[in-house]
């Protein structure tokens, strides 16, 4: 586990450690993170081209705001890039799991679009109900961060399967734009997907459909 500081202050705000083995789904990474009493004014997260999730343990609160200061407390989902800034994260004593999503996996483990969320910091009992309840409840009481993060790729891995197949033209889109590093222009995939531009710029917002 290693610390997390903070740019600012260069106080130690977050002990962080990362599964050994990768997920058993493509698209998905975990990292833990345990509160080390960190600014109150909380930490500043950078946008990540990628679907976010916190999953609390329930150890302490854990509270999430996007750029315009709207606030989440408990385990939360953000779009990618978090809409128009970054996310800043404050509690006490919190522990959670971190899991980015790529839009690719996101539509189907969400049960949402990822476009449908905006970049908002959304609390993830309006898309799922009881169950963050109950992943949290299992995770607090799980030995170590290999059992936690087993839990939560096993949990993901049933959604995954589950959920709305996503269309192949669609996920061949995604890739040639982050190998492309998005620097593609969107005529040119539009052109190659045979596609019209507005709905090419539709249905790259819009995974799975």
């Amino acid at each position: 586990m290693r610390p997390t500081v903070h740019k600012r202050t260069g106080a130690a705000v977050w002990d962080v450690t990362r599964p050994r083995r990768p997920s058993r789904v493509d698209g998905v990474s975990m990292a833990g993170f345990r509160d080390r009493g960190g600014p109150a004014s909380g930490h500043r997260v950078v946008p990540h081209p990628a679907v976010s999730l916190a999953l609390e343990l329930g150890a302490g609160p854990l509270i999430v705001a996007d750029a315009a200061g709207r606030g989440q407390r408990g385990s939360v989902v953000a779009g990618p890039g978090f809409g128009s800034g970054a996310m800043w994260v404050r509690g006490e004593n919190f522990e959670a799991v971190q899991v980015r999503l790529s839009p690719l996996v996101a539509h189907a483990i969400l049960g949402v679009s990822p476009a449908e969320l905006d970049g908002a910091v959304v609390a993830l009992d309006a898309l799922w109900g009881r169950e963050p309840a109950r992943i949290g409840e299992r995770l607090s009481e799980a030995a170590s961060w290999e059992e936690r993060f087993a839990l939560v790729d096993a949990f993901l891995a049933r959604r995954s399967e589950t959920g709305p197949p996503l269309r192949p033209e669609v996920a061949w889109a995604w890739n040639r734009i982050v190998g492309g590093h998005g620097r593609v222009r969107v005529d040119e995939l539009a052109a190659e997907v045979g596609w019209s531009r507005k709905r090419r710029k539709t249905r790259a917002s819009i995974p799975g459909r």
